[in-house]
């Protein structure tokens, strides 16, 4: 017995040494969980992560031995409290993220067995099942899943918790599950933990979902970029549009002041073109109604001129006839023409060439042969 005590500290010492210098090699160390891991798989998971990740599995007394030795790496003992089931040590130089990311994509579902530890929540969801009515109810019921009967089979009313992270899953629950098709068992390196200088990620950290998680960043960087905007904080992101801002803002103030800038005349200009342009277009329609009254008024003078124009004829002929002695008489028959009726008088003009006594002697005749009263009568 001595010989093999012997023999077997030498062995445990170098183990423990190994630790020790992996340890203080690595900045990043993970803690995994190697239970249930079937070695087919952890051989194919060792070559995926050969030249990125040392996986060194021991007992757990060993690492926690070496562990205790570590002084140098603030916290690194707060490890020793997240580790269970089958312990192993995972030293990188990769990101945490990373690490979880490769580490849980090479990961498989599998059935749950008797005296298994669940990986996370274990959910029953809402639905039809493939049961026909019967007992199956009952030890529904008595794992505390609610279920009823639709369309002939029987229905889960909803979701259902039925085994919490880090619980141990029974007989009962095990056998259920795996007649639901439920395979809530996840075959591969669980990590779950890293530690890197001097903070340790948890796995509920390490478990990113990428999409919520660029999501969430660019919508508190637009928020973040919008209050330095609000508040007029200078960053290199904010320092170009408050400057564009600005100017904008000077350059409105200066328009709305008629306040005239070399940056601002031109646009000026543009405006009062176009203000005139707008008051010219209104003019056009009050002129288009002018237009369409001024002709009715224009008509009416233009025949009145027409009939004054001959009335003025006669101004010229009382020039001519302005040495006779009887005026008047000519002017009637200007006004003669008119109605037609003095065209029986033209003898008249011929009196002129009578001498008066000639017309006293006329006179005279007429007087005593009583041809004057006749036609006086």
């Amino acid at each position: 017995m001595s010989e093999k005590t012997s023999r077997a500290a030498p062995k445990k010492k170098n183990v423990v040494k190994k630790v020790q210098d992996l340890i203080k090699q690595y900045p990043i160390i993970g803690v995994v969980n190697m239970e249930n891991l079937p070695t087919p798989q952890l051989q194919r998971m060792r070559e995926q992560l050969r030249g990125k990740v040392d996986l060194l599995m021991t007992k757990r007394r060993l690492i926690l031995k070496a562990m205790d030795t570590v002084k140098d790496k603030p916290g690194f003992d707060k490890l020793k409290e997240i580790m269970r089931g089958m312990p192993a040590l995972l030293f990188t130089k990769e990101n945490p993220f990373t690490l979880f990311k490769t580490l849980k994509q090479n990961k498989s579902k599998a059935p749950a067995k008797a005296g298994q530890t669940a990986p996370s929540d274990i959910i029953v969801p809402a639905g039809p099942t493939p049961f026909a009515p019967g007992p199956v109810i009952g030890e529904l019921g008595a794992l505390g899943i609610k279920a009823s009967v639709e369309g002939g089979k029987i229905a889960i009313k909803s979701d259902t918790k039925v085994c919490s992270e880090g619980d141990v899953i029974s007989e009962k629950l095990a056998g259920m599950l795996t007649r639901l098709g439920i395979e809530p068992m996840e075959i591969g390196l669980d990590l779950l933990a890293v530690y890197e200088d001097g903070t340790i990620y948890p796995k509920s950290v390490l478990d990113v979902d990428e999409e919520k998680f660029m999501g969430d960043l660019m919508l508190s960087a637009s928020q973040a970029h919008e209050l330095a905007m609000q508040i007029g904080y200078a960053t290199p992101d904010t320092i170009e549009p408050m400057i564009q801002r600005t100017y904008r803002a000077a350059k409105t103030i200066a328009k709305e002041g008629k306040f005239m800038a070399d940056e601002v005349a031109a646009e000026m200009v543009e405006q009062a073109e176009r203000e005139m342009l707008a008051l010219k277009g209104q003019l056009p329609e009050v002129k288009a109604e002018e237009k369409k009254e001024e002709p009715k008024a224009e008509e009416k003078p233009a025949e009145a001129p027409k009939e004054e124009k001959p009335a003025e004829k006669p101004k010229e002929e009382k020039k001519e006839e302005a040495p006779k002695e009887e005026p008047k008489k000519e002017e009637k028959p200007a006004e003669a023409p008119k109605e037609e009726e003095p065209k029986e008088e033209k003898p008249h003009p011929k009196q002129g060439d009578v001498s008066q006594e000639q017309a006293k002697d006329l006179l005279k005749n007429l007087q005593e042969k009583g041809t004057l009263r006749e036609e006086k009568s």
